[in-house]
């Protein structure tokens, strides 16, 4: 059939993994979030998640299915586990993961580290360069708009900033998350979150040289690939992909 249709069945078979993944992820954070209150009405961290999942046009079938498996008193249970590390030029990595077995994710999580020279480090080795902050992102408001909002609702934030082209950021302590999000979108309802998460955000940035960037690249990789992987922090300037003409 030709080198074309080869090319498109694996771009194909790419993109169709990407999704899998992405749905897997999104299926274990509902679950979790759905277990002990399915409804996103009154479970405002299960709404936040939902929101998250549309954005990321998870389908609304996997949605439904991860908060009714919740609601059915599903046995299934999945633990947190953290991994921190350091590789070249100061680089620093956090990787957080959901998983169902501790034991294999405790197994492979390390082997992908020692086999793309990032050391494994003991908890909080990487942390102290991040600032672990709430952050939500969204446009069609001024500032004094949004200040006034989480005035009124005495929200108590770290930063408001709006950049050139209108995108609005608003950054908060983790705990002060559910207040945050709840007096945005009490004040209005049809706000739409470019960034709607707890995040770790690094203090500084740092690059590498090209050979230390292609391990780097080959770690992420590797991560993306692991089914126990929910979310990959680092503070490394990674190249810019150039759209196709």
């Amino acid at each position: 059939m030709g080198r074309a249709h080869e090319v498109r069945a694996a771009s194909m078979a790419k993109t169709a993994a990407v999704k899998s993944k992405l749905y897997a992820k999104y299926g274990k954070e509902l679950y979790m979030a759905a277990k002990g209150n399915p409804d996103p009405v009154n479970n405002l961290a299960l709404r936040g998640v939902v929101a998250r999942a549309k954005k990321d046009q998870v389908p609304a079938d996997v949605i439904k299915r991860a908060i009714e498996k919740a609601a059915g008193g599903s046995q299934e249970s999945y633990i947190y586990k953290r991994f921190e590390g350091f590789g070249h030029n100061n680089s620093m990595v956090i990787v957080d993961c959901l998983t169902d077995n501790g034991n294999r994710t405790a197994a492979t999580i390390p082997t992908i580290f020692s086999k793309c020279g990032i050391k494994m480090g003991v908890p909080g080795c990487a942390a102290h360069s991040f600032k672990n902050e709430a952050r939500f992102t969204f446009e069609g408001k001024t500032e004094d708009e949004v200040l006034e909002i989480l005035l009124m609702a005495d929200c108590d934030v770290d930063e408001v900033t709006v950049d050139e082209d209108g995108w609005v950021t608003v950054t908060a302590k983790p705990e002060a998350y559910n207040a945050v999000r709840t007096a945005l979108t009490d004040a209005d309802p049809e706000i739409k979150f470019d960034d709607d998460k707890i995040t770790w955000t690094p203090n500084d940035y740092v690059d590498l040289e090209a050979e230390q960037m292609e391990k780097f690249q080959r770690f992420l990789d590797m991560l993306e690939d692991n089914e126990d992987v929910q979310d990959v922090y680092h503070n490394v300037n990674l190249p810019v992909e150039e759209e196709e003409e």
